[in-house]
């Protein structure tokens, strides 16, 4: 935060990490109170949620019992999980984004200028969400198809339709994935930051990305394998490790630790 503007263009990746660690120091009341109120109730929900799901696609697994209403309950709570998380997910980034314009343009901070200032950018950063979400979606397509090809390969034993759709899936996946995050992220900044949002912020977005894609991708990927680790010990730990595994207070600590992880 000390780094005049014309330094920042020449950051390196570990100089961003620094940074960004040493932000929350500016102002520590305030992102302890955005963490607590926004932040923590988006990463227990992203845990937890397999916490929930579990036992209902276990009951639904099971041949004797009511499937319907285990349906129900599952697409009930798969909705009210999603709406949660699309809300929390665009509250905190507004509200983490502005703290850290305000702390660097030296303006006053507080948490109730924040929440107050969340207002006037949450129609921008929802509707550059939504144009990120088409773009995933045609993503998304494209994906399911190259993976149906594989699949097809795998039946035919055809090698070069096979080698050819596993290369495409992986580039798919590591390169053209981690690209539209990126993207996604940045858009979403400035849609907060600038009066402009959803295709504009995207092409601004993709303008900032010129040259600097190698250090956007290295601190994605490193953020999914940040999150994939943690959802991952949370699942086999927590969810699925059972009182047999671990007791009730070992997987009461790990989870608090995990949640605290990806908090952070």
């Amino acid at each position: 935060m000390d780094l005049p503007p014309d330094e920042l263009q020449f950051l390196s990746a570990s100089d961003i990490l620094k940074e960004s660690i040493a932000i929350p120091k500016q102002s520590p009341h305030t992102f302890y109170l955005i963490t607590l109120t926004l932040i923590f109730p988006l990463s227990f929900a992203i845990l937890a949620h397999s916490l929930f799901t579990h036992p209902l696609i276990t009951q639904i697994q099971d041949p004797y019992a009511s499937h319907t209403s285990q349906w129900t309950k599952l697409l009930i709570f798969q909705f009210c999980y999603l709406i949660f998380l699309f809300i929390f997910s665009l509250l905190s980034t507004a509200a983490v984004v502005f703290t850290v314009a305000s702390l660097y343009t030296s303006k006053p901070v507080s948490f109730s200028s924040t929440m107050s200032a969340i207002p006037s950018v949450f129609k921008r950063l929802f509707v550059t969400f939504l144009w990120v979400g088409l773009v995933m979606v045609v993503y998304n397509i494209v994906f399911l198809g190259f993976i149906i090809l594989l699949i097809i390969a795998i039946d035919t034993q055809n090698l070069v339709l096979f080698f050819f759709s596993l290369i495409v899936v992986f580039v798919l996946f590591l390169v053209v994935h981690v690209y539209i995050t990126a993207l996604w992220h940045l858009a979403s900044v400035i849609s907060v930051l600038e009066p402009v949002y959803g295709f504009a912020a995207m092409k601004k977005s993709f303008e900032i990305l010129k040259g600097k894609a190698k250090m956007a991708s290295v601190l994605v990927f490193g953020y999914f394998v940040i999150c994939g680790a943690i959802n991952g010990l949370f699942g086999a730990i927590v969810v699925h490790g059972g009182e047999y595994y671990y007791g009730v207070f070992s997987r009461i600590v790990v989870g608090g630790f995990l949640l605290s992880s990806s908090r952070d």
